[in-house]
């Protein structure tokens, strides 16, 4: 693991170098460095002022509040736009298995997202049939389809890499494995950069997603390579604005639940 953390500090190193760099080419020769310090000096545009939550996971006044313990209004089932079909209860929502994905019924672009989830303690079960569940930064289908953050216990629970708690799903690993026990309550802090597409339907940039897993960083800025599949290589298809879905996993252990999620739209 410390391998991996010092390869990824340099690469960092490297790019910021090979920034420094082409920086260093692009200054115009013979410019005269300025003497005043008030040439360097921005005091517009004035950035807008949002007022933080009185405790750090609290949402920002700018946030979209999608739940909040009372009620499951800001979510749809993800197959046919019904009301969201999940286990409200104790200001926490549980995930439903036979009533399938939720997502939101409103729609984004680029954003700024926190979510709360649980593996129940006792969890049973092994590798992806464990706490399994998803978060799907882009919705693009009623079913599984779309970016998959991996939701699952990996807490001494070992499984394919790109398949581990805040993996991109069948793409990137994390950096670090940072899962706390079952019973405990998981945060995932996450930076979404939605694809652009041409007219055409054809692919002017990628999607990127930085990804904190309970405060520590997990996704560094990862570019996607498409959406994600469990099966066959990912792959981008046209689409503009989509859904944040959470995923109802088939597999026979306990559901999860989830709790103070928020969005704070970027575009």
């Amino acid at each position: 693991m410390q391998q991996r953390i010092v390869h990824a500090l340099a690469l960092i190193a490297l790019t910021t170098i090979g920034s420094s760099s082409a920086w260093a080419q692009a200054a115009p020769a013979g410019a005269v460095e300025p003497t005043d310090p008030k040439a360097t000096e921005q005091w517009a545009p004035v950035p807008a002022i949002v007022t933080p939550g009185k405790q750090d996971l609290q949402p920002p006044s700018d946030a979209v509040v999608l739940f909040d313990g009372r009620s499951l209004d800001q979510w749809e089932s993800s197959k046919d736009h019904s009301p969201a079909r999940w286990k409200l209860h104790d200001g926490v929502v549980t995930v439903n298995k036979a009533a399938g994905n939720i997502q939101t019924r409103q729609r984004f672009k680029n954003y700024q997202l926190h979510l709360e989830w649980q593996v129940p303690k006792g969890i049973t079960g092994e590798g992806q049939a464990r706490g399994n569940s998803g978060l799907f930064l882009a919705s693009t289908g009623p079913g599984d389809e779309g970016y998959e953050i991996q939701i699952l216990d990996s807490w001494q629970n070992p499984t394919y890499v790109n398949g581990q708690a805040a993996s991109v799903y069948k793409q990137t690993a994390p950096l670090v494995n940072a899962m706390r026990p079952p019973g405990e309550w998981q945060t995932y802090d996450a930076i979404w950069t939605a694809p652009v597409f041409a007219t055409d339907g054809t692919l002017k940039s990628p999607a990127y997603v930085t990804l904190f897993h309970n405060g520590v960083l997990v996704q560094n800025h990862t570019q996607l390579s498409g959406e994600t599949f469990y099966i066959g290589k990912p792959k981008y298809k046209p689409h503009t604005e989509a859904a944040i879905k959470l995923q109802a996993h088939g597999d026979p252990s306990q559901p999860i639940s989830f709790r103070n999620i928020w969005v704070r739209p970027l575009d």
